[in-house]
């Protein structure tokens, strides 16, 4: 059930990202509005767009939302996979579990030390970061095996 919902909503949020289905919608509006001084503007006339955009939205909210969690779980994991591939600190991975304070001072430390400056001061907050995220062990063990072996490179490595 959830892999056929997940295929649902990966192609629900497909469709209606499209053009075509905008232009559609606004029809229906256009439609709608029109068709308003044949109804008298009445109260039903009005219930048939809430109800309708409500209903529509509603539906739309879990359906997206799903495709949009999949879709950050997906490039989570291929940063993680970069950084376990480079000489980028591994310490970084794991983050993303930090709460919002945490991380607005470790994005700023970073980008300072970007600048040139603080990099000290980026790299003592990267052990906070350490210590505050789950600990990754086993990706951290996974990483030196794939840096031994030269049987299995990955494309991102250096040779």
């Amino acid at each position: 059930m959830t892999h056929l919902f997940a295929r649902f909503a990966t192609k629900a949020s497909e469709w209606a990202g499209k053009p075509v289905i905008f232009i559609l919608a606004l029809c229906v509006v256009i439609i709608w509005a029109l068709l308003g001084p044949f109804f008298d503007y009445s109260e039903t006339w009005q219930l048939i767009i809430n109800t309708g955009t409500t209903i529509i939205t509603f539906l739309m909210v879990f359906v997206l939302q799903n495709a949009q969690t999949r879709d950050t779980r997906a490039i989570q994991a291929k940063l993680n996979e970069i950084i376990l591939t480079s000489h980028a600190e591994n310490r970084f991975i794991g983050i993303e579990n930090l709460d919002e304070e945490e991380l607005k001072h470790l994005d700023q430390l970073v980008a300072k030390a970007a600048k040139g400056r603080g990099e000290t001061e980026a790299c003592s907050t990267a052990e906070t970061a350490e210590a505050a995220a789950p600990k990754k062990t086993d990706a951290r063990k996974r990483s030196a095996n794939a840096k031994g072996s030269k049987m299995k490179q990955r494309p991102l490595e250096k040779s």
